[in-house]
């Protein structure tokens, strides 16, 4: 585990970085604060962590941090998790951790790849892409991960590049300071599963990927004012940034109070 197990070039010890910084700047308690993985290299962030954590099987991070949360809502529940992790082998337990609205804030590293167990095809890889499962490229559609998570109702969703810093550590304490399910996707390099099948070997031509395909939302709205249809198509090809959603509705611990309220006073 030390100094760090991450490769060099990897994207999750920047991602450890701008979350412990929101943290601070908050002020969160990190004795009432527990963090939560399931398998991955990003799941392996907790334990650089001095604070509580559990490292859980591949795919229920979410599952155990909604019991978690259910049982001491007093906590704050954050969640690391990976592309594979989240939305492969972990799906369902993502859907319906926002279809209830539980109060956890998720950090999903997507880095379009397995890269722990070996760069296998993931959910997210981008179509035409290498991986040792798809040496000839990749046929399949890949899931957008936050537009997923904006269409299931998560209150709120974010997606970020580690070039974004200032961007992603004000947006991951907006998440934890939300009422609900917080989804924050960060675009993380892998050079060593995927970058070096894709024409990415060195960590530098990953980070211009990153500059060159992503997009902010601002600015793609501004360009669909402004500019022309082409133009417009153009930018729409590439990953849009930003602060996807950012609305309220009522949380699952909270409801369920009440509901045992409303059934205490019935009885009685």
């Amino acid at each position: 585990m030390l100094p760090t197990i991450f490769c060099a070039g990897c994207g999750v010890g920047s991602i450890m970085n701008y979350v412990l910084r929101a943290i601070e700047r908050l002020s969160l308690n990190i004795n009432k604060t527990i963090f939560v993985s399931g398998i991955g290299c990003s799941s392996r962030i907790p334990g650089y962590i001095h604070a509580d954590g559990l490292h859980t099987t591949h795919g229920r991070a979410i599952a155990f941090a909604t019991g978690i949360k259910i049982c001491n809502p007093e906590l704050n529940v954050i969640v690391f998790t990976g592309d594979g992790d989240c939305v492969g082998i972990g799906g369902n337990h993502f859907i319906h951790g926002i279809r209830r609205n539980i109060d956890i804030t998720v950090i999903a590293v997507n880095n379009f790849t397995y890269g722990m167990t070996g760069g296998q095809l993931a959910p997210t890889t981008p179509r035409g892409s290498y991986t040792t499962t798809t040496p000839y490229g990749n046929i399949e559609h890949a899931f957008d991960m936050a537009h997923l998570a904006k269409v299931a109702g998560a209150p709120y969703v974010a997606r970020w590049s580690v070039l974004d810093p200032h961007q992603s550590i004000k947006s991951i304490g907006e998440g934890i300071r939300k009422h609900g399910f917080a989804f924050i996707e960060m675009l993380s390099p892998c050079p060593t599963a995927f970058g070096r099948r894709n024409e990415l070997k060195m960590v530098r031509d990953q980070w211009e990927w990153y500059k060159n395909n992503t997009i902010h939302i601002k600015k793609l709205e501004v360009l669909r004012a402004t500019s022309e249809e082409v133009e417009i198509k153009e930018a729409e090809k590439k990953i849009i940034v930003g602060v996807l959603q950012d609305i309220e509705k009522p949380e699952y611990v909270s409801e369920w109070n009440k509901l045992l309220e409303r059934v205490a006073c019935t009885d009685r």
